[in-house]
């Protein structure tokens, strides 16, 4: 089992690598969003696809 997600040590992590400074008034809701984005995240890798399956080079709806 893979180790649960945790935004909060994500969200440091992210801060020291891309030499940002989240203010601590912030930092909660900064953590509620990298939740969201990781749940929705979670569900697009979830969908079952086939192994043969391609983009397609064209949107036509």
């Amino acid at each position: 089992m893979p180790n649960p997600f945790k935004a909060d040590q994500h969200v440091a992590h992210m801060e020291t690598v891309m030499g940002l400074t989240i203010e601590d008034d912030w930092r909660p809701v900064v953590e509620m969003h990298v939740t969201a984005i990781e749940k929705a995240a979670e569900q697009v890798l979830d969908f079952p696809l086939e192994d043969d399956v391609e983009a397609a080079p064209v949107f036509k709806p």
